[in-house]
């Protein structure tokens, strides 16, 4: 028996008469404006730009993207099909290095180009089927992981987050917001510390966002305020999300993530990380080889398009950290909350 999920809080991106439509995220949350791809570059070119972000619907925009490829050369022949098909995933893949998510979609629109297809119109629809089940799976997902985690929130709890890990980093309901929001269904009374999350402000601009449009009581904090906070003993809980987790737990996520594992070791706070079992890349041993992308620089000498650094200044931007596996507490998964050793229960899940 077929189970529907509940309307998503916020409306990311989906298919529709052939073509892809996203929530513009750079606009949010002055403008809500919704944008049509119908180019594999097209989406190429909005996760480049963050009109699309976080690891999920990253991954889940990719996916679409082939399919925007494949509808385009329908009438091509399926041989030139399946050459632009290719050229289109080499393509996506360079959009952004750090989420896995991205890859992992990839390599299963890859496998479907890889059978047998009677023609051009058969390959598309293999394709479009194989980009909607990701699509689909990301929803249940995330959705489970609330159901998972909400338990983790107690009422009066004060609960911090990092960056955005909500319906707008997914297909709809988030990883670390998919928790707040399972619990919030179920009645439990708390309140959200929300980073600013510089220096793209995901944090400011969409998760703030976010829980104000769910009726979900949060503080928007400058992100070297979180360890005060905790010393104050404000904090009860922090749940972030995850752009790529080796087999160990060491765990990439938004710049800033370390810092506050480091403040919660010291001031004995749980700390998790929300994610889908597609962020977990376990071919990598640890974090060392998670690549971490470097944005431009412009990101943090300018604020709302002013200079505000001296010019010509040397600046380093890493988009992401790595927070070693030793320093979270748990994973809240779609399958459930993972334990240390991760090794272990990793390994374990992997067979279920």
């Amino acid at each position: 028996m077929k189970t529907s999920l509940p309307a998503v809080p916020v409306r990311t991106l989906w298919w529709e008469k052939e073509s892809l439509y996203l929530l513009d995220q750079r606009l949010l949350p002055r403008q809500e404006k919704v944008v049509k791809l119908i180019t594999a570059r097209h989406v190429y070119q909005a996760i480049r730009s963050l009109q699309v972000r976080g690891a999920p619907a990253i991954g889940v925009a990719a996916g679409y993207g082939v399919v925007l490829e494949a509808r385009r050369y329908r009438k091509a022949g399926l041989r030139r099909q399946r050459q632009a098909v290719q050229k289109a995933i080499r393509l996506l893949q360079q959009a952004r290095p750090t989420a896995y998510n991205l890859f992992f979609a990839l390599q299963r629109m890859e496998k479907v180009l890889s059978r047998s297809a009677v023609n051009s119109e058969e390959l598309y629809s293999h394709l479009l089927a194989e980009a909607t089940a990701i699509y689909q799976e990301d929803l249940k997902a995330c959705w489970k992981i609330g159901e998972h985690g909400y338990s983790l929130i107690s009422s009066g709890f004060n609960v911090l987050t990092h960056c955005n890990a909500g319906g707008l980093a997914t297909s709809g309901y988030g990883t670390a917001l998919a928790v707040f929001y399972s619990a919030r269904r179920k009645g439990i009374k708390f309140h959200v510390y929300v980073d600013e999350t510089r220096p793209v402000l995901q944090g400011a601009r969409l998760t703030a966002y976010e829980l104000k449009k769910a009726g979900i009581p949060c503080t928007l904090i400058c992100d070297n305020v979180a360890s005060f906070l905790m010393a104050q003993g404000k904090v009860d809980l922090v749940v972030v999300g995850a752009d790529r987790i080796a087999r160990n737990g060491d765990t990439a996520n938004k710049i800033g993530t370390y810092g506050l594992a480091v403040s919660c070791k010291y001031h004995h706070i749980p700390f998790y990380v929300a994610a889908p079992l597609s962020t977990f890349h376990l071919h990598l041993s640890d974090g060392k080889a998670i690549p971490v992308e470097e944005r431009n620089a412009e990101e943090v000498t300018c604020f709302a398009g002013r200079l505000v650094a001296p010019e010509n200044i040397s600046v380093y931007n890493p988009a992401f950290d790595i927070t070693p596996g030793r320093l979270i507490t748990g994973f809240i998964t779609e399958k459930g909350i993972l334990r240390p050793p991760y090794a272990s229960s990793l390994r374990l899940l992997w067979k279920d």
